[in-house]
């Protein structure tokens, strides 16, 4: 039996394989430090993600702890989440927590930080030492090498037969915040030498960086080195354990220059240099934290780019963007962030400070969990019996999602083979789902409808001279790919099918005379 791994299916679209089988990851990151005491994550985070249909849970893993001593390992951790997981029945995406998380170097071991002159900062153009390693620190990036490799051929000595660990992220939100590059001694000489022949061929010019990107070069340059050093971790863990690795992004927002966000991260605008650069990574995934989230989505999911979300708001909105990630983007993995705090009170919830919120461009309602366990579960439970139905008709023109993409978004048109669907949006509330419909064709006038926050409404196509009618409303729910009939609704309910906070199907059944 094979270990995990990412290919095309024979629809063409990318997928992820678990014992030779399409898995989909519905799952929840938790918080940064929860995983660093494995008391901790028994007594507060395992039962708290109980009951909310996951199937896989993502998991950080801290260099700091895992090397607390130059060249000796202690991997203690990493063992023992492995073996809860598979005793709670969940798979793990483990985050490697190496040389850069957030644009930081937050959780390098303490004999490294302490060593500024070897394991050297990038620095502003004012001279000022950053708190980032350089990824052009070659003695920096050889360790970081040297321990996630250690880490993957753990992880294949205690798991390569179970497959409890099925994705590895490789470091975290990496680039630069404030400044466009590292302008550091090492960083300036190789700025304004030749950009790296493999990358100036790609694009068609030659020269520096400046001669090569002009306005861009600060942030292409980062590209080109934090994804080559990333390269160069991810490659050799591959080596020793070949499990499927990606990197994630901080996203590029308002005010929109480089520094203001991670400059360097994998944001779609350099997705062409990190290609080049890291070909070990299977996709590039974005944090989503924006009000416009749908439209984030239809950003990263591209031919070449399957579409992982690794964290993605909390709130009730969540559930939205679930259906619409699997339903209409062919998502690999959903993954909402502080997942364990769906257990707790909303009043509860640990809140970034405001002005952190504002600097970072957060939506403060991403933080917001009124009614959001109740409706994450309801709606990862309706995914997972959904399978058989949903790996039948993905890719095809059978199987539709749609969700409310901004405040002046009311309503989508979902055209059929014999029928179209439209379906209106109901307003966005604080501590409810957004709009969200998923429609499967069954046959020619039967249609299986999970919806949210929404109402539909069929007709005829175009120039179809016939009248339609609801012949059967049933309601019910999946169990394994078959419908289970609850109750018939053919009175006054097939006027208006609408869909509440908490997702539902339907099964109506249409006929034309």
């Amino acid at each position: 039996m094979s270990i995990p791994f990412v290919k095309r299916d024979e629809k063409g679209i990318p997928t992820l394989y678990v014992h030779d089988r399409p898995f989909f990851m519905r799952s929840g990151e938790i918080h940064n430090s929860s995983a660093s005491e494995l008391s901790f994550m028994e007594k507060q985070i395992w039962p708290a993600l109980r009951g909310l249909n996951m199937n896989s849970v993502i998991v950080p893993l801290y260099w700091e702890l895992i090397e607390p001593e130059d060249g000796c390992f202690d991997f203690s951790t990493v063992d023992g989440l492995i073996l809860k997981a598979r005793e709670e029945n969940m798979k793990l995406c483990f985050l490697w927590f190496g040389l850069w998380k957030n644009a930081e170097s937050m959780y390098v071991p303490a004999w490294m930080k302490k060593d500024a002159e070897k394991y050297f900062r990038a620095e502003k153009c004012n001279g000022e030492r950053m708190t980032t390693i350089s990824p052009l620190c070659d003695a920096a990036v050889e360790r970081d090498r040297l321990a996630f490799t250690a880490v993957m051929e753990r992880i294949r000595t205690l798991d390569e037969t179970e497959n409890t660990v099925i994705v590895m992220q490789v470091e975290n939100e990496i680039g630069l915040l404030g400044t466009d590059r590292d302008y550091s001694a090492d960083a300036d000489a190789a700025f304004f030498s030749p950009v790296p022949t493999v990358l100036s061929d790609a694009v068609g010019r030659q020269g520096n960086w400046e001669d090569v990107f002009g306005e861009d070069a600060g942030e292409c340059f980062m590209a080109w080195h934090f994804a080559t050093a990333i390269e160069r971790i991810a490659s050799s863990g591959k080596k020793v354990y070949d499990l499927p690795c990606y990197a994630n992004a901080w996203l590029r927002q308002s005010p929109w220059f480089p520094g203001s966000y991670p400059s360097g991260g994998p944001v779609t605008k350099v997705h062409h240099i990190w290609r080049i650069a890291a070909p070990s990574l299977f996709t590039l995934g974005p944090d989503v934290y924006v009000p416009y989230c749908a439209d984030v989505m239809d950003e990263y999911a591209t031919p070449d780019n399957p579409l992982f979300i690794p964290e993605i708001r909390k709130d009730a909105v969540a559930s939205s963007y679930a259906l619409y990630a699997f339903g209409a983007k062919n998502a690999i993995c959903f993954s909402p962030f502080g997942i364990e705090d769906l257990n707790l009170d909303p009043d509860q919830v640990d809140r970034p400070p405001m002005e952190v919120m504002i600097a970072l461009n957060i939506d403060p309602s991403a933080f917001d969990i009124t009614g959001s366990r109740d409706c994450l579960s309801a709606t990862y439970g309706l995914l997972k019996e959904l399978e058989p139905i949903y790996l039948q008709n993905r890719g095809s023109s059978h199987l539709q999602a749609c969700v409310r993409h901004g405040e002046t978004d009311y309503s989508a048109f979902l055209r059929f083979e014999d029928y179209d669907l439209s379906v209106s949006y109901g307003p966005r509330q604080s501590g409810k789902p957004l709009g969200a419909c998923l429609a499967v064709e069954l046959d020619d006038n039967r249609f299986l409808v999970i919806g949210l926050n929404c109402s539909i409404k069929f007709s005829v196509k175009p120039g179809n001279k016939k009248q339609m009618d609801i012949l059967k409303l049933e309601e019910g729910t999946v169990q394994d790919g078959k419908w289970l009939k609850e109750r018939v609704m053919n009175g006054d309910e097939k006027m208006s099918l609408r869909f509440g906070d908490i997702p539902k199907a339907m099964m109506v059944t249409l006929y034309q005379f």
